[in-house]
């Protein structure tokens, strides 16, 4: 039965027919043009994407927030179809971002260079690669009828329905996605892995593929290396074997190391790939040119703020006239204290400190002996007199002993009452 599959695979695998109008990177360079790719169009937001001879980059290192697509013109008719995508993304430590594979109803106007986070309610399927969940990477997929709306709704992830960890940042080498649809399986590998499988979808046709990258303030940068559609049944080149495509690569790659001894052993693929080199070189001095504009410009204006600070600083420091002002203040004050100096160092004032003493002295004495006889006198003065004091007392009791006798003749004069 495991025989039967893999011949059955292998079978299909043969018949399998690239769709060239929906297709690129499959051949020596990725398009026959320095600007645009035959059957593809090109967007972005804060950002151009770049073309170079072998991939696109939809999003630059430097600088972040940017937005780039890749949608395909013409839409799909095959009912049965495989994509295959190769991309990297390589950024700092704490960077990000997050890259969709798309095949939605007009996916250009209704996704254009949207995220899955930000965009509205597409018709299709939508494959995410993201850092979701802090895993280090993930791949999911999403599904939608056009009825729900993503950008507003509370939890995107949730309506993920196929998932599986997998570490692309910084790998160095291009990462392989595959997303097989048939009319009994749907199916996604990473490179050469089962990532999720189900035979419970089964996609229209007429929807249009397409690539969208979306990138943070420290941005990853996504690069995309080729794209290819095949079909079972479609019109369109057959589809290389494996073998093929590793003897293109290793001709491709001596192509490169040889170094020509004359001029008679240049062929026609040799000056290809000089033609191929020179544009890819001239492509990647205009990115840097372009970056370090950039930079220019930001130091540009890093310098004008730095500018305006400094004024506003100045403005706010003491003015020049008053420095002056307060400096004159200064050094007189230090010449009047230099001459009190010298008058103490060159002067003796023993004889009067001796004086002041003796002043002093005599001023304690004579306010001692003052006070001393002023208060004596002030005790003497507020002293009663002895006399005044015993006519007092004997006055006090006579007019008692007066007042007893009375007293006792009234009482006895009082007529009495019987009983």
């Amino acid at each position: 039965m495991r025989c039967l599959s893999t011949l059955t695979f292998f079978a299909i695998g043969a018949t399998a027919q690239v769709i060239e109008g929906t297709s690129f990177g499959h051949g020596t360079t990725i398009s026959p043009h320095r600007d645009s790719i035959p059957g593809w169009n090109l967007g972005g937001e804060g950002h151009i994407p770049i073309l170079l001879s072998d991939k696109i980059i939809l999003t630059p290192p430097y600088p972040g927030n940017a937005r780039g697509s890749a949608w395909a013109q013409n839409p799909v008719s095959q009912q049965e179809w495989s994509a295959e995508f190769q991309f990297r993304a390589s950024g700092p430590e704490r960077a990000g971002g997050i890259m969709q594979l798309w095949y939605a109803k007009d996916g250009q106007t209704r996704v254009g260079t949207s995220s899955i986070y930000t965009v509205g309610p597409f018709d299709g399927f939508a494959l995410v690669v993201d850092t979701h969940g802090g895993r280090g990477g993930s791949v999911r997929g999403f599904l939608n009828d056009g009825t729900v709306d993503y950008k507003s709704h509370r939890s995107v992830d949730s309506l993920a329905f196929g998932h599986c960890n997998y570490a692309y940042r910084n790998l160095g080498r291009p990462s392989s996605i595959k997303v097989k649809h048939t009319n009994s399986v749907f199916e996604v590998t990473v490179d050469d892995k089962v990532c999720f499988s189900t035979g419970k979808i089964n996609l229209p046709t007429g929807n249009t593929f397409g690539l969208t990258a979306a990138t943070p303030e420290t941005p990853d940068s996504f690069e995309v290396f080729k794209f290819i559609l095949a079909s079972a049944s479609g019109q369109g080149q057959t589809a290389q074997s494996p073998q093929d495509s590793t003897q293109q690569q290793q001709q491709h790659i001596v192509n490169h190391n040889q170094v020509p001894v004359g001029a008679d052993s240049k062929t026609s693929g040799s000056d290809s790939s000089n033609a191929a080199q020179f544009v890819e070189l001239h492509s990647r001095i205009q990115l840097q040119n372009k970056a370090i504009n950039n930079i220019i410009q930001e130091m540009k204006a890093q310098a004008g703020k730095t500018e305006a600070r400094h004024n506003e600083a100045m403005q706010k420091l003491v003015a020049k006239e008053q420095i002056a002002t307060l400096d004159a203040r200064l050094q007189r004050i230090e010449s009047l204290l230099q001459n009190i100096q010298r008058d103490l160092e060159g002067k003796d004032y023993s004889g009067r400190f001796n004086q002041l003493q003796d002043t002093l002295r005599s001023s304690h004495l004579s306010l001692t002996e003052n006070l001393q006889s002023h208060f004596i006198s002030a005790i003497t003065a507020s002293t009663p007199r002895m006399g005044f004091f015993i006519f007092l007392v004997i006055a006090s009791q006579a007019l008692l002993a007066t007042a007893y006798v009375i007293y006792k003749r009234r009482r006895a004069n009082m007529p009495k009452k019987f009983l």
